[in-house]
């Protein structure tokens, strides 16, 4: 049993090792994004965007 369960356990030997793995991935991420579409009709995001609906 591990004496503190409430800590999260990672592979990083330090903060500023996990900060850059955390960084690198978002950085990843960010550059992979596509835009979001195909929000529901009654979505409360079609009252404050241009995104057309798409009715079936």
């Amino acid at each position: 049993m591990r004496r503190f369960p409430d800590r999260v356990v990672t592979d990083h030997r330090s903060h500023d090792e996990q900060n850059a793995a955390i960084g690198a991935y978002v950085r990843w991420r960010n550059a992979r994004a596509q835009p979001k579409t195909n929000f529901a009709a009654s979505s409360p995001i079609r009252s404050w965007t241009s995104y057309p609906a798409k009715v079936a």
